[in-house]
């Protein structure tokens, strides 16, 4: 339905003349002076673009139209060629009242007019069919991103943001919650536009701990601007919550209970004058899930180990903020929020070992007790100044993170006497001080600003051997230490965006971040001190040319680097599994690679279609490393990180959406990308894996279908084939959704009830890794089919203040996945 207002007012504007004569009887209309008028039309609800309106011009108190445009994807307008004298301005688009301006007036001295914000009306005729039809706007495909509205997803109630993610465009998420951008995981995931200390260590886990109702949408950027951090290398994720600064009190309550999890949360707002305040606080329990785990590794030599066991894990996470926002004048503002997060997970467990080395076989059963758990909290605070001139602006933020990540461990063999009992206690601690100036001129816009990042991380490890009673404990030695790591970063960036010749826009820049780092051992010994320091000149530039029809193509280039966050870097190694130990890696470089995209879009009535074609060549490439270390004289596996070589990517993406019939929305995404890693002689003494190009993809299918009375039914099916690294592949995944939601309380509660994987009750994931002198393979079976129910309810009023985006984004840091060695653990 919204496609068919804009090609509505689309034709509209067409038929419009483009005298350039003034209004007939007018003071000046033979006067050869010409200037513009201009502005940007709003809802009035939503405070959004209201794109593609259509904007007429007329002689005062006539409707004979004799200039007019058509607003763009961003509600602005103009009007060239405008004699000084006196005019009736009349802007319409379907579904809103007619807005009517009169009189306006130019003259010799100043023949520009700039109107400012215009605010449309919803017409109350329509306003009931835009809440049904908005179900189509599930997606949303702009020039410098994509944005999935999960607000209007009526199959993700009760879930957490890995279910969100799971149907965002462009992503694929594996069974464990791990993040990956067109076949990357070096992604920058942010909260609100901003870092959040919660996502420094396993951000696998810390998307668990965000209830899906609490989201308001999702933002993927694949080309960032200088004006981003220049981490991630293959793009920015940015998770945007329900945050609403509405006059009054308002806010809404969500709850879903389910088979396999639970989640609930409360937003509460109230807006008094120019003050606004807001507070949020949700929290999620999954129930305790038993996994069925096989491992398998057999040695060239004739050495092999084979483990046989279970494995419980049960997850608890709370989060909350609480934030205020004034305004002292029209010009000047501030704003606070501080946001607390809590999670933490337990993994219990027992496996059946048997194992031979040297041709001396030996068999025994292992426990283990693992505990992981992070406290962290964001507090930001921001200062804008606006000036006269509109679009100049100037802004202050400053950012404090600390959050505190817990390992504990306890490994008993039933053979021995003795347990061994592990502990890591790393704190990381954020500083950010941000100055953003942006200054338009005549048809080029000018965005400047420096960043300072201080960063420290301190990570205290504890090992000891115990007897069974707890007491009488022993250090285990070069596995006791304090370590200290200091990282800070320092940039500036300058971008230029400008339009030529109507139908081009061009928006480039540069930006310069210099890294320090240092590293020291407090005085145990373990690690030898290191220090690095390195810059980085990060160019971008996007070419975008708009055709009739809303048709839309894009290229794209720019450079980006991946620094490696505490969950790579934390040398704490965890031997709860004595054959399958773990361990980060302190002295990683950065990962840094070039990126083109050629982007094409169009709208076609109730269709819509994304195709894009892309590279990425990456140094430095981080990835995990397992290979076989001697301790106490047996064959151990290790996994850690290390820079493996360099991968050149081609890939291409597909996203469609389209309407058949009124009802029923369909949408289709499919993305297929290569790997070809040139491997550094280091890591390539660790591969038996074939050195070929691999092909692999994710997709995913959906449909939605409003019927009448308020229910609301929608399916989607997701699948992603296994994933390469530089010594075999990681599991391959899928995923089949049900949801139906019905309205309620007029249309201010739902009720919902969600089935995933109907026929499947347990799935398996299988991988295989071939390292030096070694193949390993392992499977785990999990409990997968669930079903839930959810209910939300919203109260308050609809009358939306607007919200201006400020504050600090850290986009600096390549995040941690949940597989593998480091600070979480297994």
């Amino acid at each position: 339905m919204k496609r068919f207002y804009i090609l509505s007012a689309f034709f509209l504007a067409l038929n419009h003349s483009f005298a350039q004569q003034g209004p007939s009887g007018v003071a000046g209309a033979q006067n050869s002076i010409v200037g513009k008028i201009s502005g940007v039309i709003i809802d009035s609800l939503t405070k959004t673009p209201v794109d593609y309106a259509a904007v007429s011009l007329s002689a005062v108190k006539q409707t004979k139209s004799i200039n007019g445009a058509l607003a763009d994807d961003k509600g602005a307008f103009k009007l060239e060629k405008v004699v000084p004298g006196k005019y009736r301005l009349t802007i319409s688009f379907i579904g809103y009242n007619t807005k009517i301006i009169e009189p306006i007036t130019t003259t010799n001295s100043k023949p520009d007019l700039n109107l400012g914000t215009i605010i449309l009306v919803p017409s109350n005729k329509i306003l009931q069919e835009v809440v049904v039809e908005g179900q189509a706007n599930i997606i949303e495909n702009k020039i410098d991103k994509l944005v999935y509205n999960a607000e209007k997803d009526v199959a993700i109630s009760g879930g957490t943001a890995v279910d969100v993610l799971r149907k965002v465009p462009l992503l694929s998420v594996d069974y464990e919650g791990n993040v990956s951008l067109r076949g990357s995981s070096n992604i920058k995931v942010l909260i609100n536009g901003k870092p959040s200390g919660t996502m420094a260590g396993n951000i696998a886990d810390a998307l668990k701990a965000i209830p899906a109702d609490q989201i308001k949408n999702v933002e993927v950027i694949t080309s960032p601007s200088a004006k981003y951090d220049a981490e991630g290398t293959s793009g920015i994720i940015n998770i945007i919550t329900k945050k609403n600064n509405l006059e009054g009190i308002s806010g809404s309550v969500n709850a879903g209970v389910g088979t396999r999890q639970n989640s609930g949360n409360i937003n509460l707002n109230a807006k008094k004058g120019r003050l606004g305040l807001y507070a949020n606080a949700g929290g999620y329990y999954s129930w305790p899930q038993t996994s069925i785990i096989t491992f398998d590794r057999q040695n060239t030599n004739g050495d092999y180990n084979k483990q046989n066991g279970e494995s419980t894990t049960e997850r608890l996470a709370t989060n909350g903020s609480i934030g205020a926002d004034y305004d002292f004048n029209k010009y000047n503002s501030i704003s606070s929020n501080l946001k607390v997060n809590w999670f933490q997970f337990s993994i219990d467990g027992f496996n059946d070992n048997k194992n031979s080395f040297g041709g001396i076989e030996n068999a025994f059963k292992r426990m283990t007790d693992n505990k992981n758990k992070v406290i962290s909290f964001d507090w930001n605070n921001d200062y804008s100044h606006k000036f006269k001139k509109e679009g100049q602006e100037i802004t202050f933020a400053w950012q404090l993170s600390r959050s505190e990540l817990n390992n504990d461990y306890n490994s008993f063999i039933d053979q021995r006497v003795r347990k061994e009992i592990g502990a890591s206690d790393a704190i990381n601690k954020e500083s950010t001080f941000q100055l953003d100036y942006t200054h338009p001129f005549k048809g080029i816009t000018l965005e400047t600003g420096a960043k300072a990042i201080i960063r420290n991380i301190d990570n205290d490890s504890k090992v000891d051997s115990t007897d069974l009673s707890g007491g009488n404990r022993i250090p285990v030695p070069n596995r006791n230490f304090i370590y200290d790591y200091n990282q800070n970063v320092f940039a500036g960036y300058a971008t230029l965006g400008f339009t030529v010749a109507k139908n081009y826009g061009i928006k480039g820049g540069a930006r310069y971040e210099y890294t320090d780092i240092d590293g020291n051992d407090a005085g145990s010994g373990t690690f030898a001190p290191f220090k690095n320091n390195y810059g980085n000149f990060v160019p971008s530039i996007v070419i975008s040319r708009t055709f009739k029809n809303f048709q839309t193509l894009k290229l794209s280039y720019n450079k980006r680097i991946q620094r490696p966050s505490v969950f790579y870097l934390n040398p704490f190694r965890n031997a709860a599994d004595f054959y399958n130990q773990s361990e980060g890696n302190p002295r990683l470089s950065p990962e840094v690679s070039d990126n083109i995209e050629l982007g094409y879009s169009r709208f076609i009535k109730t269709t819509v279609i994304n195709a894009s074609l892309y590279y990425r060549n990456t140094q430095n490439v981080i990835e995990n490393v397992v290979k076989q270390i001697e301790i106490d004289g047996k064959t151990v596996s290790l996994t850690t990180f290390d820079n493996v070589g360099r991968n050149n990517s081609f890939g291409m993406n597909f996203f469609g959406s389209i309407s058949p019939v009124k009802p029923l929305t369909l949408r289709g995404n499919f993305n297929v990308y290569t790997y070809d890693i040139s491997l550094g002689q280091s890591s390539a003494n660790l591969s038996g894996a074939e050195n070929k190009t691999y092909f692999m993809y994710n997709a995913f299918l959906s449909g939605t279908y409003a019927f009448s009375k308020g229910f609301t039914f929608e399916t989607f099916l997701i699948t992603n084939s296994p994933r390469r690294t530089f010594q075999g592949k990681n599991p391959s995944f899928n995923m089949w959704n049900l949801g139906l939601k019905k309205e309620l309380f007029d249309k201010k509660g739902s009720v919902g009830i969600n089935v995933i994987d109907p026929f499947n009750n347990r799935k398996n994931f299988k991988s295989e890794i071939t390292g030096d002198g070694f193949i390993q393979t392992n499977n785990f079976s999990i409990p997968f089919r669930s079903v839930g129910v959810n209910f939300s309810w919203r109260f308050g009023n609809l009358k939306v203040n607007q919200n201006n985006k400020r504050g600090v984004k850290n986009d600096d840091l390549k995040q941690g996945e949940s597989s593998g060695g480091g600070m979480g653990g297994n």
